[in-house]
């Protein structure tokens, strides 16, 4: 890897690195870097251990797989559509999950079923989006767009019924997930082995996706197979997406922050894009779960607020730095 590309990629991981170590040392009781020593080489007292290894870690790396999964998907569905301000909740993968986890929980169901039926309903969207979007001909970026947008809307409606016929006691509940939350999230290494071979196998074709992202007849002229690329980079986009939202709810932003502000400082290279998501939308994601769980204490606020509320204004500063 040249040195342009790998500076930035080591400044990222090293950033990433901190942001974990913060996370696990603040909380309801703060530990030193002898404490977290000290629990790596098992000298550690018992109450350490399990509050290091069995609660604050594993919530950590749950919230540094989301972000990255949701950045990296981020990416390459602006690079699919061609419009630096996609999202990949745009094509309405979040609302098809959060109609599954509903279900799941107004069944009485719980832990992994929960999981599953949002994993499901994830991919039901995505079905359903490229079912109708290609009709009987061939879908376009604008048409996959537009009817994304629609069944987003459709699964919203669902949600907002769903919510007004439930039981009042399964409303808190329901509500702390569609607003995301990774305090529940206590099995990280599924999420960071999928985005770990998913930079894998994106890196290598780094130098097509350039290609595409400067207009299909481009990249057909310079022999790149647009349909087969397009394929593959949706569905890679739908799974990361689908995968993050069964582990933490809907937390938005950060798919469409992340990639847009890396663009403004490294440039429209996806070989150090890609990877470079990763790394920094896990850290926004630590941080901001950090910051959810020390702002009210002893009372936790859902990450997906702070995303909420850091991504507003870093959007519309953007979005004018940018006119």
């Amino acid at each position: 890897m040249t040195r342009p590309i790998g500076v930035p990629l080591v400044i990222l991981a090293l950033a990433s690195l901190l942001a974990i170590g913060l996370s696990v040392a603040i909380g309801s009781v703060a530990l030193t870097l002898t404490d977290l020593g000290a629990v790596l080489f098992g000298d550690a007292p018992a109450l350490h251990r399990t509050l290091v290894l069995e609660l604050r870690l594993p919530r950590t790396l749950a919230a540094f797989a989301t972000g990255g999964l949701l950045a990296v998907a981020g990416a390459l569905m602006q690079v699919l559509l061609r419009n630096p301000l996609a999202d990949p909740y745009v094509l309405g993968l979040s609302g098809g999950a959060a109609v599954g986890a509903l279900l799941a929980m107004l069944a009485g169901l719980g832990g992994l079923l929960v999981s599953g039926s949002a994993f499901a309903g994830a991919l039901l969207s995505t079905l359903m989006v490229f079912g109708l979007a290609h009709g009987t001909g061939s879908w376009t970026p604008s048409r996959l767009l537009l009817t994304g947008v629609v069944v987003a809307a459709g699964w919203g409606a669902v949600i907002t019924l769903m919510l007004s016929i439930s039981p009042a006691r399964e409303l808190p509940g329901m509500l702390y997930w569609l607003m995301g939350d990774v305090s529940y999230a206590r099995t990280p290494w599924p999420g960071l082995v999928l985005l770990t071979l998913i930079c894998l196998v994106v890196i290598p074709l780094g130098r097509s996706l350039n290609v595409l992202a400067r207009g299909p007849l481009q990249a057909a002229a310079l022999g790149i197979s647009v349909r087969p690329m397009e394929w593959l980079i949706y569905l890679l986009a739908s799974l990361l997406t689908a995968t993050a939202v069964t582990m933490a709810g809907s937390i938005g932003f950060v798919g469409l922050v992340v990639p847009h502000m890396l663009r403004l400082v490294l440039g429209n290279d996806q070989r150090l894009i890609l990877p470079a998501c990763a790394f920094a939308g896990g850290t926004l994601l630590v941080l901001a779960d950090t910051l959810a769980r020390v702002v009210i204490a002893p009372e936790q606020l859902p990450v997906g607020v702070i995303t909420a509320l850091l991504g507003v204004p870093t959007f519309l500063y953007l979005l004018y730095r940018s006119r």
